[in-house]
């Protein structure tokens, strides 16, 4: 079907039997059900532009082709790299507020042979402007707040106006040229179609691409124990410091040794560079109006090194480049050379050009798609890095980077890695939205506006970065979790598949023969897996969201300020409360927020305990951060970067995020979240600040002595005293909802229930028992679910006697005493039955016995 259309087209074309008339080609739908026989399904819309000037794609939402449809000419790789990048994108989109989309244009009458730079760039920017003309001219818009269908267009989907341009591969620089075709046809976004340009935010100024990136690589080194910051590291490289990412990426540390890069035209090496001369002189690069390794000061390159060009025949390898790059003889091809370069030992491979550089061991050249890249491409397995940076689209196959992780090698995705353009781009466009009330209005000028934009670039760089931030950490606390969340994250892929939203296949996912095999293997998935499942999860969670009343919710819906820098929320929230995509934007920041906090099993596993509906665990995910001011603990732990070990503030990570899983469930199951949460997180805020007051008097001795050596352990780490303080404490704060539950019902002050509450655990030992709970992994998801319902068991069984003690009118130890003495040699019978649990190892099913005695003891 897809030919035969093609060819109807092409035959259209060339008689002018018809004439586009909105622009210089013919644009149509094709949808996945028109084509069911074809070997594996198109994505759910799909555009194709043809004219004698340009083909064109425009990929948007939907399951992605595996592997693409094949056309038999040279057209392959363009429409393998644009589903690839599709990919990327529906992926990389999670931490933005549309779906998202990919296109890609081929120009067919380019000057030959190809040696004017100026020829080239008009034709290709005329090409441009054919296929931003086209997609405009089948796209809905908005005309007086209202939802206009393009002329002679079967719509088939929805309404959907939101159709903007963030400037990539090739056309970074024309983001002015898609603003001026969208004032020309008055669409609806003005110039906040395309994001960048003269009244935006230039990414390769900003750096921001690079920079989100190299929070990627800060992350993986502070989990190695290595300050990047103070200690010189090696790098090898794909690019040249004129490009945006690998330029500046190069220039964010004063530690970097780069030892060798390449691009399309040059080879550099400097087998031992000094640190602080080669910045100097890349940096001189990066500021050059153009450049190209051959313009770096050779002077400065240490002895053996040098430039050498591709396009050589052969290359002559001194005695440094021979032992850098492990090659033997005298001379190596260029193809060689790059390929000893991809493998060499290095402390990071950093991605910052175009193309697939490294593959699976499996996997052959062809089905990477990158038939330009096939001569110098490397196997995962042949890898020597220790982390690497994918600052670049598909610098690795996905399968790649499941080997590579798999042999130890610490590394991301690359819709991971470099995530902060897009979101970048998606923050610039719902700002200009957002302003553009008070434009029309008359409150702020076009000049004033641009200034704004121009005021708020460090905020909104900081807002991006923090996303990066969260997002390596988010895996880093999945990853470390292992084998224990394996079951949940099974979970969650089955949950996706039911929906319809994920297919293992096309992701590279492990099915349920190979869990079990990783299992008995004691791995769980990779990093790179678990990005997959991040972005699904996100995904996932925000079309939930947006379909409840969650964004409606006042006290959710504060979430909208959290999106955008606070100059905007503090001068014109009403523009932001009547954003158009303020639902979506509240949607996108809460599960982000989610997820990143509780990793990507969060709704899985909360639900499958709990059986409440993602807009319930929203709710009580934001009464859980808020009362115990999760992100002030966050930041706190954020704070220790580089003063303690990264074991030490990965556990602190998982301490916090240890108690939002334990009192989300506790939260579903005991309060109220139906009456709005500002009541009750301010209620139960208050009331956790008392328990903590009170735990100086209230605490058993050997309770206490143990929270006064976890501080001094942590201060010994390096954390300073008060943090140190705060976070031995935490754990003790856990239960802290339910002494403020049994001090509302007994109407008892908070002070006294704490006492006694503490007393009580201490009497049956149960802080032993809790403690020996945590150390079991069960590896099964149905006993670590029982695993689970056992503590809860045993925690309502403590409120409820607590509870009873406290209603002998006494409180501490003396009402214990007073509890006691009515039914002591029952109540000894299950103490000294609990004592023997807590004593002999701890199980599940031991575990379980322990709960169901207490509980019997509770009821009567």
């Amino acid at each position: 079907i897809l030919r035969l259309l093609r060819s109807i087209v092409d035959a259209t074309l060339r008689t002018n039997a018809f004439a586009p008339q909105s622009a210089e080609a013919l644009a149509f739908k094709i949808q996945s059900n028109m084509v069911p026989t074809l070997p594996a399904p198109i994505p759910y819309r799909e555009i194709w532009v043809y004219s004698p000037r340009v083909e064109g794609i425009h990929l948007r939402g939907g399951p992605v082709a595996r592997g693409g449809l094949r056309w038999s000419d040279r057209r392959d790789d363009f429409r393998t790299e644009i589903l690839g990048l599709m990919k990327a994108q529906l992926v990389k989109n999670a931490v933005i507020v549309p779906t998202g989309a990919k296109g890609g244009f081929y120009a067919k009458q380019l000057p030959s042979p190809a040696v004017d730079r100026d020829a080239w760039l008009a034709e290709g920017t005329e090409s441009y402007r054919i296929f931003i003309r086209s997609l405009l001219s089948i796209t809905d818009n908005i005309v007086d707040d209202k939802v206009v269908h393009p002329d002679q267009v079967v719509i088939r989907d929805g309404e959907d106006p939101y159709f903007v341009v963030a400037a990539d591969k090739g056309t970074a620089t024309f983001s002015d040229i898609a603003n001026t075709i969208s004032l020309e046809r008055n669409f609806w976004l003005g110039d906040a179609f395309a994001s960048g340009g003269s009244a935006g935010y230039d990414h390769k100024k900003m750096g921001i691409t690079a920079r989100g990136a190299w929070e990627a690589v800060r992350r993986h080194f502070r989990e190695l124990d290595i300050d990047i910051t103070r200690t010189p590291f090696t790098v090898a490289g794909i690019g040249d410091m004129s490009g945006d990412v690998f330029g500046n990426g190069m220039l964010r540390e004063r530690t970097i040794k780069l030892v060798a890069a390449f691009d399309h035209r040059d080879i550099l090496v400097d087998p031992d560079p000094d640190p602080e001369k080669s910045l100097a002189e890349r940096q001189r690069l990066f500021e050059l109006p153009r450049s190209s390794w051959q313009d770096y000061d050779k002077a400065l390159i240490s002895p053996g090194g040098g430039v050498f060009s591709r396009a050589a025949k052969e290359i002559k390898l001194t005695p440094e480049i021979a032992s850098l790059l492990g090659l033997a003889g005298e001379k190596a091809t260029p193809q060689e050379v790059i390929k000893a370069i991809l493998k060499m030992p290095a402390d990071l491979l950093w991605f910052g050009g175009i193309g697939t550089y490294v593959r699976a061991s499996q996997e052959s050249d062809e089905s990477v798609g990158d038939r330009a890249n096939d001569a110098i491409r490397v196997a995962a397995g042949d890898l020597r890095c220790r982390v690497i940076g994918e600052g670049a689209n598909l610098g690795i196959t996905q399968r790649g980077r499941i080997e590579a992780a798999m042999r130890g090698v610490k590394l991301n995705t690359d819709a991971i890695d470099n995530s902060a353009g897009v979101n970048t781009s998606d923050l610039e466009v719902n700002i200009k939205i957002a302003l553009s009330a008070p434009v029309r209005d008359g409150r702020l000028s076009t000049q004033a506006r641009d200034s704004l934009l121009t005021e708020m670039t460090g905020d909104v760089a900081a807002l991006v970065l923090r996303n990066n931030y969260l997002q390596t950490l988010s895996l880093s606390l999945t990853e470390r979790r292992g084998l224990e969340d394996l079951g949940f994250l099974q979970r969650l892929m089955q949950v996706l598949e039911a929906k319809g939203e994920l297919d293992r296949t096309v992701e590279f996912l492990p099915e349920g023969m190979e869990i079990a095999e990783r299992r008995k293997r004691m791995q769980s998935l990779t990093r790179p897996e678990l990005a997959v499942l991040l972005a699904y999860a996100k995904l996932s969670l925000k079309s939930e969201l947006l379909d409840s009343d969650v964004p409606d919710d006042p006290y959710l819906g504060r979430e909208l300020a959290r999106y955008f820098p606070q100059a905007m929320s503090a001068r014109f929230p009403d523009a932001l409360q009547k954003h158009r995509l303020r639902r979506e934007i509240i949607a996108t920041q809460l599960a982000n927020s989610m997820i990143n906090r509780g990793g990507p099993a969060l709704v899985a596993r909360i639900a499958d305990e709990t059986g409440a509906s993602a807009a319930g665990i929203a709710a009580a995910f934001a009464a859980v951060r808020d009362s115990y001011d999760m992100p002030g603990l966050n930041e706190d732990i954020n704070a220790l970067d580089g003063k303690v070990a990264g074991d030490v503030q990965l556990g602190l990570y998982a301490q916090v995020q240890n108690l939002l899983l334990d009192r989300l469930v506790w939260f579903l199951r005991n309060a109220d979240l139906s009456k709005g949460l500002d009541g009750l997180v301010e209620h139960y805020r208050k009331g956790i600040a008392e328990v903590a007051a009170a735990l100086d008097s209230a605490l058993p001795e050997e309770t206490a002595a143990a929270r006064a050596a976890w501080a001094v352990e942590l201060a010994m780490a390096g954390a300073p005293d008060e943090p140190a303080q705060r976070f031995a404490t935490l754990p003790l704060l856990t239960t802290a909802p339910d002494i403020v539950l049994v001090a509302d019902r007994t109407k008892m002050p908070v002070a006294e229930v704490t006492a006694t509450y503490f007393a009580a655990e201490a009497f049956f030992r149960l802080d032993r028992i809790i403690t020996a709970a945590g150390e079991i992994r069960p590896t099964d998801y149905f006993d670590r679910l029982a695993l689970n319902r056992a503590l809860d068991s045993i925690g309502n069984a403590k409120r409820r006697i607590t509870a009873a003690m406290v209603a002998t009118g006494a409180s501490g130890q003396a009402a214990v005493e007073a509890w006691l003495q009515p039914h002591a040699t029952e109540i000894d019978r299950i103490r000294t039955a609990v004592h023997e649990i807590a004593a002999s190892g701890l199980t599940i099913s031991k575990l379980s016995v322990a709960a169901s005695l207490l509980g019997d003891l509770a009821k009567g």
